[in-house]
């Protein structure tokens, strides 16, 4: 399959979750190929999106990565506990991202159950099988996405997005998850996801 190139990233952050849906975030650990497809995505838009970390212009070292071009990878701790991974995009000092919110298991279901779960996956529920990634948190911790993979490079051969071939999906646009905050912006309907996906977080 095609890995996405840094030249897909370089777009506004709207266009590029929508079409990072139905696609492979893989992580190869070890040589040990992981994957899950995206099947739900939030955009936030930098500058003038209040919802977004770089609102504003502002600049301090978490954020640092948002503003140093497009195809890199930008991880947030929440909670003091749960990891949340991002996909930069836009060309350099334009800060903005795509969250992604929730994955489908396609490869490595056993590494999976076992990081989230400490079980094999035949031992998991249908509920725990849900459960591995609906989430921001839960599929950082199924597909080993920890905070020393901030600022990876999204283009090199660790961790990336790739082509799944041709594939006819819905596509719901919503508002975003937890950013009551962000006054009008929380009414903005930036996130995305694939209709009737079992994996997407919040429906």
């Amino acid at each position: 399959m095609k890995k996405l190139d840094r030249e897909f990233y370089n777009r506004d952050s709207i266009i590029v979750a929508k079409e990072l849906l139905g696609k492979l975030l893989v992580h190869e650990i070890n040589g040990r190929r992981i994957s899950a497809r995206i099947v739900e995505a939030e955009a936030y838009m930098g500058f003038t999106d209040k919802a977004a970390h770089s609102y504003g212009g502002k600049r301090t070292p978490r954020v640092e990565v948002m503003y140093g071009g497009p195809g890199y990878s930008y991880i947030f701790i929440i909670y003091g506990m749960y990891c949340c991974f991002n996909i930069v995009t836009r060309e350099e000092e334009n800060p903005q991202a795509v969250l992604i919110r929730a994955v489908q298991p396609v490869e490595g279901v056993e590494w999976m159950a076992h990081e989230r779960y400490g079980k094999t996956f035949e031992e998991l529920t249908r509920k725990q099988r849900q459960g591995l990634t609906n989430g921001p948190g839960k599929l950082c911790t199924s597909l080993s996405i920890g905070s020393a993979f901030n600022g990876v490079d999204l283009c090199s051969n660790e961790i990336y997005v790739e082509e799944d071939g041709a594939r006819d999906i819905s596509i719901v646009s919503t508002t975003r998850v937890g950013v009551d905050y962000a006054e009008e912006a929380k009414d903005y309907p930036w996130r995305f996801y694939i209709e009737g996906n079992e994996y997407v977080s919040v429906k």
